[in-house]
């Protein structure tokens, strides 16, 4: 597996093994800086930040909302699916650095998804002098593809997993007559930027494929013969961010499974591109 690895990353052998580490340092340092900068700025724009994007879920006028209202009107299903009056959240700070830890904490996270693409980029300018011509012409657009499926990933999470999971453990009771859900705000912020920042990444996945397959780890015919357990973790996965009903977990199930099959035709696109070469 190294040895592959080191022939698909090694074709530049003008550079030393510590000329590799300074440069990556180096690419490193740049993504630091500008994930600071970008998180700085966005100091300045905390009220959008909070009240209209991280909290938007909280309110009966979301766009999720009130698309599923407008879709249950569609249908003629009545209210069914408006939920708009229903939307009651009781956020609470009982920590005294809590609002003030949550702050930075939110803010990074806007501050992170806005810089993935440079971060990509930097990732992208340390890997392409080692790739040959014709590796380059099928991995040019990695920043753009990549970027792509990290942000739909995040809007995917945002306003489709975040709404129902938010809302269905607002009012979820143990017993509807001791007690009352108080959320915490830290528990609420960590809930929205994990499910947001771990769906972008696991949208990545074609991309992961793509470089896997054209290292040699991994094939179509892996992925097919896997299929079936692809299928049980998805299960698991959409079991553990969507609310306990059966629509839920088929909705977000759906789109995810989608994206492992699109993963094979990635895979199968790159080995043909490695067979067409030899």
């Amino acid at each position: 597996m190294f040895e592959r690895i080191k022939k698909f990353l090694g074709n530049n052998k003008q550079m030393s093994f510590l000329d590799h580490l300074e440069a990556l340092r180096w690419h490193v340092i740049r993504s630091v800086i500008a994930l600071l900068i970008i998180t700085s700025v966005l100091f300045f724009y905390s009220d959008f930040i909070f009240d209209t994007v991280l909290f938007g879920p909280t309110h009966p006028d979301f766009i999720t909302y009130r698309a599923l209202c407008k879709l249950s009107e569609l249908l003629h299903m009545g209210n069914t699916l408006c939920v708009e009056n229903k939307i009651q959240f009781n956020l609470v700070n009982t920590q005294m650095w809590g609002q003030l830890t949550m702050y930075m904490w939110g803010t990074f996270v806007a501050g992170l998804i806005l810089t993935i693409p440079y971060i990509l980029w930097e990732i992208w300018k340390f890997i392409g002098p080692a790739l040959k011509p014709s590796e380059l012409k099928y991995a040019r657009g990695f920043v753009l593809v990549a970027s792509l499926l990290f942000l739909i990933g995040v809007a995917f999470a945002y306003f489709i997993i975040v709404p129902w999971t938010v809302n269905f453990l607002n009012d979820f009771r143990m017993s509807k007559t001791q007690i009352n859900n108080l959320l915490n705000v830290s528990s609420y912020v960590s809930t929205v930027t994990t499910l947001v920042v771990w769906m972008g990444v696991i949208f990545e996945l074609p991309v992961v494929t793509f470089i896997l397959t054209s290292i040699g780890l991994i094939s179509p015919a892996f992925l097919r013969k896997y299929r079936k357990h692809a299928v049980v973790i998805v299960l698991i996965v959409a079991a553990l961010i969507a609310p306990p009903d059966v629509a839920s977990q088929v909705f977000i199930s759906i789109p995810l499974y989608l994206l492992f099959e699109v993963s094979i035709f990635v895979s199968k696109y790159a080995e043909n591109r490695k067979t067409a070469k030899t």
